[in-house]
């Protein structure tokens, strides 16, 4: 009998976190997970990767037209700045004081909320 494990899939960042793109045409910038796609393994990062989408018309938008708008950064192409001294650092997880596992700043040894 085959067992069945939680296959939600646990990565270094999430929503609403501050990252910096490590690699590809947005390399250097910074700013805020807005969405995760997680089945993709991609972020949506305010402001970055912005790609041109033509619209049709619908009721909601009847003009249609051209909308920029935010595309996908795989994840493994942003790293997390940590809140507290505002550097890049790389991630790790950790038992706390309640043992439940939560991510800690590998350069600074402290938890990140």
């Amino acid at each position: 009998m085959e067992r069945k494990f939680n296959k939600q899939q646990k990565f270094h960042v999430k929503t609403g976190d501050t990252v910096l793109v490590i690699a590809g045409n947005e390399k250097g910038k910074k700013g805020k997970i807005l969405k995760m796609l997680t089945d993709k393994q991609r972020a949506i990062v305010e402001g970055l990767n912005i790609v041109k989408k033509h619209i049709k018309p619908s009721a909601q938008n009847p003009q249609g037209g051209i909308v920029e708008k935010e595309a996908g950064i795989h994840i493994s192409n942003l790293m997390l700045i940590d809140p507290k001294t505002g550097e890049p650092t790389r991630i790790g997880r950790r038992r706390n004081e309640k043992g439940k596992l939560q991510r800690y700043s590998k350069k600074t040894k402290e938890f990140i909320q």
